[in-house]
């Protein structure tokens, strides 16, 4: 049976996600944006704007995530008026305030399904799952040293390789931590080097997860990338190419051979339980390792005090947030929200 159940994307940058994006998009029935900015930043501050089941408030809040220009919903292409006055008109919640726009977004392409996509989602699932509680995820992963090379090349990247690659650890430990929560009915996992050396076979799987036909569009995401990459983003010009592996362990050549030994002794569990070879690179000096763990060890305490955090927001009654699903199999899911919103907070396996 078809489903309009929301789907996200998520990885750590520079893992494949606008890749992804659009080979989803180039579905007939599915529609994911360019990457906005709007969502977690609505949850923030949606408690400003007061019952959001009051249809004044919802367009103050409407008002705000059109107008602003660091939310890049210039980027959907949608009438900012017309937006505003059909979230006025839509359903009482946050979900629902924030589906409207993706929904408009699915209306101009003419497709029932919507979906988005943002790496900063995977650190921040349980708020998806609270504002979308029947989305479907899909973490993209890639070699954690392909991730490193790539992200050192970015203009937008300000990080050192400390946090560099302190940055795919958490991915990975975060991703870890959703999966064992979410499980298989709304977490999917697929890797980069899979899906580009056998597109056609990665998404036949992908498509059913999401419960949707395969069509072989998917796997010529070119054709697409001109109307869902805006022209500004520089970086993702090889979206505009065929899909190809050339970019496959291109760390060899991108990293130094001490950048290549802090990774594997870093990262060196996680990329063989992502099924990745370690080179046998020699260790890195000590104060290399030592700088790393300073910069790292920070992170790991993320999940518990984010949990902390959020907890205490429920504590104070915080008000209905979902978006209403519309599928019987959505309604499933959503019974079950509550549990895996604790679990995700807890971190438990």
């Amino acid at each position: 049976m078809p489903t309009d159940r929301p789907i996200i994307v998520v990885g750590c940058p520079r893992s494949g996600t606008t890749m992804l994006q659009l080979m989803l998009h180039a579905h007939p029935r599915i529609a994911i944006p360019p990457e906005t900015r709007f969502v977690l930043a609505a949850y923030r501050e949606y408690r400003e704007f007061g019952d959001l089941r009051l249809p004044e408030n919802r367009r103050a809040l409407a008002r705000r995530i059109v107008d602003r220009v660091e939310t890049r919903f210039c980027d959907l292409g949608l009438d900012p008026e017309e937006t505003v006055e059909r979230i006025a008109a839509g359903p009482g919640t946050l979900g629902s305030v924030l589906a409207t726009i993706f929904q408009s977004y699915a209306a101009r392409f003419g497709k029932p399904r919507w979906g988005d996509k943002r790496p900063a989602y995977l650190h921040n699932v349980d708020i998806l799952v609270r504002l979308f509680p029947d989305a479907q995820f899909i973490n993209i992963v890639r070699d954690g040293r392909d991730c490193v090379a790539s992200l050192k090349e970015m203009s937008w990247h300000r990080k050192d390789i400390y946090a560099t690659v302190a940055a795919w650890a958490r991915a990975v430990d975060d991703a870890r931590r959703a999966a064992r929560s979410l499980g298989g009915s709304q977490w999917y996992e697929l890797r980069y080097e899979d899906l580009v050396a056998d597109p056609h076979a990665r998404l036949t799987e992908l498509c059913s997860y999401l419960g949707e036909e395969y069509h072989p569009a998917m796997a010529e995401p070119s054709a697409v990338a001109e109307v869902a990459v805006p022209s500004f983003k520089t970086w993702h010009a090889r979206t505009h190419t065929p899909v190809t592996t050339q970019r496959v362990q291109s760390w060899q050549t991108r990293l130094t051979a001490e950048e290549i030994a802090l990774c594997e002794a870093a990262l060196g569990s996680r990329l063989v339980a992502n099924g990745y070879e370690l080179s046998g690179a020699g260790r890195p000096a000590s104060a290399e390792l030592i700088r790393y763990r300073w910069t790292a060890t920070p992170q790991q305490f993320f999940p518990a005090r984010r949990g902390l955090s959020r907890a205490a927001g429920r504590l104070r009654r915080d008000p209905e947030i979902a978006h209403q699903p519309t599928t019987v199999l959505a309604q499933r899911t959503a019974s079950s929200t509550g549990e895996a919103d604790r679990r995700i907070d807890a971190g438990q396996a």
